[in-house]
């Protein structure tokens, strides 16, 4: 389960969008779901359910955030316990978020460093 904030503008997501696709070709057949806090849906709960109905019993909730802010020490955790409630034969976790990892501090820091050759003058 891929988790992300969400946001007023639909084209926000398709970066998660992009990321759940990339995730389904490297592992054909594994369930992946994509969930949202606020603002767009699925919410987690309802993702969580499709994932339950599809006959999953382990969910691991990824939080594709950057860092460990309050929506991932509070409010994740407080969803989790809610749907764990609602699916008690289903075995529900959370990593931590996306953004803290190695790798992907390394892949942005790539990113950051590849915008610096040639330098870009199309900005403001």
């Amino acid at each position: 389960m891929l988790f992300a904030h969400g946001a007023r503008d639909p084209r926000w997501a398709e970066p998660f969008v992009q990321l759940r696709a990339r995730l389904l070709e490297r592992r054909p057949g594994l369930p992946i779901e994509l969930a949202f806090l606020e603002r767009m849906q699925p919410d987690l709960a309802t993702a969580c359910a499709t994932l339950a109905a599809a006959g999953c019993t382990d969910i691991l909730i990824v939080p594709v955030f950057l860092g460990q802010g309050g929506h991932v020490r509070i409010d994740l955790p407080a969803q989790i316990e809610a749907v764990r409630a609602a699916h008690p034969g289903v075995r529900i976790q959370a990593c931590g978020a996306a953004g803290e990892d190695a790798s992907v501090i390394d892949a942005l820091a790539g990113f950051c460093i590849a915008q610096l050759a040639p330098v870009k003058t199309d900005l403001p």
